[in-house]
Parts: C-alpha cells; sequence; structure tokens
C-alpha cells in the first residue's frame, strides 16, 4: 500500500490481493506471469508503474482494466470483486469505472474531433444529447482543442491526438484512468506536454491514474511509482513533494 493513501483519509478505487495470473493452466507450458500482486490505488493518486520489457506490465495492466480474469487472488473495483463475475458484469463496470488511453490513439478518422470523445456514450446510449455534446466541448477546452473540435484526426499532430484520446477517456468522468505507454509515440517536448496535462487532469477531477511507462523522468514526475520486476513488485516508494 503506498504510504501517501494509507495516511489520507481517501477513496480507494482498485486493490488487489494476492492476485496471481498465469497462462496455459493444466498443460505442461503452465507459465505464472505474476505472483501474489498486493496493490491498492486511491482517488488522487498518480502513479508511474514501471520495470523491464517482460516483468508482466502490460499482464497486470490487462488485469486492471478487467480485459482478463486473475488465475488466483482477487481484484476489487470501487469495492465490488470481480474475479468470478460474469462478462456482462464485468463489461458494465469496466464501461462506468475505468478510462483507456493508449500509445496509438485509436482515433477514428472518418469522426471529427468531437465525435470521437463523444464516442463512449454515442456506444452507451447511441445519438448524443446537448449535455453531452456540451462536456465534450468542454473537455476539449480542458485539453486545449477547442478550436480543433470540428476537425478529422488527420489534420492535427499526433500530440493533439493523444490530447483527443485522454478526453475520450475521461468523458464517462471516470475514477480510475488507466495509461499504456501514453507517450511512448512521441517527442520529448510533445511527451512532456501531455504529460503535463496528466498532472492537472489528476488533480482537477480527482480520479486515480495509473501510467506505464518506459521513461524514467516522466516517472519521476509522479506522486508515486511502483516498480515491477518478473511479475513481482519490487518496491512502491511515494513522494511527498514531485514538481
Amino acid at each position: 500500500m503506498s504510504e501517501s493513501a494509507a495516511s489520507q483519509n481517501v477513496e480507494e478505487v482498485l486493490r488487489l490481493e494476492q492476485v496471481r495470473k498465469a497462462f496455459n493452466l493444466g498443460t505442461p507450458l503452465e507459465t505464472e506471469v505474476l505472483h501474489g500482486i498486493d496493490l491498492r490505488l486511491c482517488r488522487g493518486e498518480l502513479t508511474a508503474l514501471i520495470g523491464p520489457s517482460g516483468s508482466g506490465k502490460s499482464t497486470l495492466l490487462n488485469l486492471i482494466g478487467l480485459l482478463d480474469a486473475p488465475s488466483s487472488g482477487e481484484l476489487y473495483l470501487l469495492g465490488q470483486a470481480t474475479r468470478n463475475s460474469d462478462d456482462e458484469t464485468r463489461t458494465r463496470l469496466r464501461n462506468q469505472a475505468i478510462g483507456f488511453v493508449f500509445q496509438f490513439h485509436h482515433l477514428i478518422s472518418a469522426f471529427s474531433v468531437l465525435e470521437n470523445v463523444l464516442m463512449p456514450l454515442m456506444i452507451r446510449h447511441g445519438r448524443p444529447s446537448s449535455a453531452d455534446i456540451d462536456l465534450a466541448r468542454s473537455l476539449l477546452n480542458e485539453v486545449g482543442l477547442d478550436a480543433f473540435a470540428d476537425k478529422k484526426p488527420t489534420q492535427i499532430s499526433g500530440g493533439q491526438q493523444q490530447r483527443v484520446a485522454i478526453a475520450r477517456a475521461l468523458i464517462t468522468r471516470p475514477p480510475l484512468l488507466l495509461a499504456d505507454e501514453p507517450t511512448g509515440n512521441l517527442d520529448t517536448r510533445t511527451a512532456q506536454s501531455v504529460f503535463e496535462l496528466f498532472h492537472r487532469i489528476n488533480v482537477q477531477f480527482g480520479c486515480a491514474v495509473l501510467v506505464v511507462t518506459h521513461d524514467p523522468r516522466l516517472a519521476a514526475d509522479c506522486a508515486r511509482t511502483i516498480q515491477l520486476v518478473d511479475g513481482r513488485i519490487v518496491s512502491d516508494h511515494s513522494r511527498t513533494e514531485t514538481r
């Protein structure tokens, strides 16, 4: 558990208790990738997850994002146990509680920037309401792209596209934001700009943010850094002051 999380009266968003993940269960090729992970994330925490390639970061992120289930142990999201949940329950909880930002933004080129931000709500409800559109425009303003709402993703830069993806991830007001190498496809200056945005979002929206990154400079700029090596958390360090 993070010292900062333990010392503050803040809402727990995520908790993992002795989570293990193995593949090819019951066969001669059975391999355990994660070995008894204990982890807690609370609202307002900006946390970096680091580790060498093959350490299990992607596997762990898939479990946290409810895209896969642990082999044993338990994962609680907003206090709800998830390991034995059916697909419908997991999908509903994932859509309500988690926003995703990936290295490759996965914007839809046929739609405008505004429509891309609205996409999670359009999938959920169909035609967006005027309140939905106002919220999307507000989020574009927050990420500095309100003037680009009617442009197509191909008409803006890579850094701007990633900002659109961040606004899209926030449209459902998720208590947990997961970012998988969100700056890995950007130049250093643009990466720093995007990471500054994560800081601002973390403060303004109060969500828990977990960022997987290979960039030690960006990790050092987070209030908390978790290091994963060979499927085990080897360090979980919090800093009182990071900026």
